[in-house]
């Protein structure tokens, strides 16, 4: 059950707003989520959640859930609601959360994993994040280098999908040697993939945003595939990139 409600401390505000930083969340193993559905997936998950402050509104019409929560619970007005998070308008709840410990899962055979190399902009993976839930990939890779996925934007722009994927961080190459599985990278000069007709379950490789999968990664991938383009543009948004492939690719597994 919830523990029972306090009032909003100083303390606990300069807590929460040193959660922004990445910094700050890794040294204390933290992060937040804000809004109404965000909430509610975490509350429905399991994600660990510390802390919940919420206003009189979303306690009442949500209590039955938050009541099998062992989060501390802080009652507020929108106005102190809004001044901790980063929604400008958050009118229900903003939860403290335990991150999960960043362990390697083996590849899951007779699915596909998306890895992301160097993607760096968090709206982009947590775009990246909701399209994996949407064709039902549940495991993604990243880069080291790759966005926090515990950054609040990656958070609010994955609607919650972040809660039903699984992830872990690590060198590229040394998860692809071990998985031994086929690594399909998008370039430019790749098969057609609305050409394609056969494929074998394996990782969708995704690269930075102004640069691509990088040399190092270039030559563990098995096969190289391209997104054909009609018009003038000089490329797509890697977030638009990986929905069109995982489009493709989860049509040809599933004739």
């Amino acid at each position: 059950m919830a523990e029972s409600i306090r009032m909003l401390s100083k303390n606990t505000v300069k807590f929460i707003k040193s959660l922004h930083q990445k910094k700050f969340r890794n040294q204390e193993q933290k992060f937040f989520v804000e809004g109404e559905k965000s909430v509610l997936e975490v509350l429905n998950s399991d994600f660990k959640l510390e802390l919940l402050v919420a206003t009189d509104s979303f306690f009442e019409k949500h209590n039955s859930i938050i009541s099998q929560s062992a989060a501390q619970v802080i009652l507020v007005t929108q106005n102190q609601l809004e001044t901790l998070g980063q929604y400008q308008s958050n009118d229900s709840a903003l939860a403290v959360v335990q991150m999960k410990s960043n362990s390697p899962y083996d590849f899951p055979q007779g699915h596909f994993v998306v890895g992301l190399d160097d993607v760096r902009d968090p709206g982009n993976l947590g775009t990246i994040i909701r399209i994996a839930d949407w064709y039902g990939i549940k495991n993604l890779v990243f880069s080291e280098q790759t966005a926090d996925f515990y950054n609040p934007k990656v958070i609010q722009s994955s609607m919650g999908s972040f809660t039903r994927v699984s992830f872990f961080y690590a060198d590229l190459k040394d998860v692809f040697s071990k998985w031994n599985v086929p690594v399909y990278g998008a370039f430019l000069d790749g098969e057609n993939v609305h050409q394609m007709t056969k494929i074998k379950h394996g990782v969708i490789l995704m690269g930075n945003e102004s640069n691509g999968i990088s040399r190092e990664l270039e030559n563990m991938v098995t096969n190289k595939v391209t997104i054909p383009g009609f018009g003038q543009a000089e490329s797509l948004n890697v977030a638009i990139a990986t929905a069109i492939i995982c489009d493709n690719f989860k049509r040809l597994t599933s004739v």
